[in-house]
């Protein structure tokens, strides 16, 4: 994989997902500046807004880590902020709120990115990679209904 594919991919994805967003119908205003993990905010049906962060896996990655997502830097509930983790290998997304995350993820106790959370969404069993039946509730085949209501 070439530098310019990996260093464009994230973004890519954030318009892809953003696009399905739009396709279902989501009011989407998306930040000039990437600040504070905002991708894109979403007007819901009660006119509240919420802070979407989306966050991508490409095929390309280390067999058995196509739906890991470390060194995130979200330590505590964030009310109305919610995350779209997308895997492209296994072609799975899965919406979370900040606090459904702080309540799957781990914190690193060690090391360079000690004080991140991480979360691995995928398994891997005799080669094959598949999304963890754990994280099932998550999951989302391009539907955003956990977007749209409070």
């Amino acid at each position: 994989m070439n530098y310019r594919h990996t260093a464009s991919f994230g973004k890519r994805i954030e318009y892809y997902i953003i696009g399905l967003m739009l396709k279902e119908g989501l009011d989407c205003y998306l930040p000039m500046v990437d600040d504070d993990g905002i991708d894109v905010v979403i007007r819901r049906n009660d006119n509240e807004f919420i802070s979407v962060q989306i966050k991508a896996r490409s095929k390309s990655v280390k067999n058995g880590n196509c739906a890991l997502f470390a060194a995130l830097t979200h330590q505590e509930i964030r009310n109305n902020y919610f995350f779209v983790f997308y895997s492209e290998r296994l072609d799975t997304m899965w919406i979370m709120s900040s606090e459904e995350y702080l309540k799957e993820c781990v914190t690193n106790k060690t090391g360079v990115n000690q004080g991140k959370t991480s979360i691995c969404l995928s398994g891997k069993k005799n080669g094959q990679e598949y999304p963890l039946p754990r994280f099932d509730k998550y999951i989302s085949a391009n539907d955003f209904s956990r977007l749209k209501l409070n």
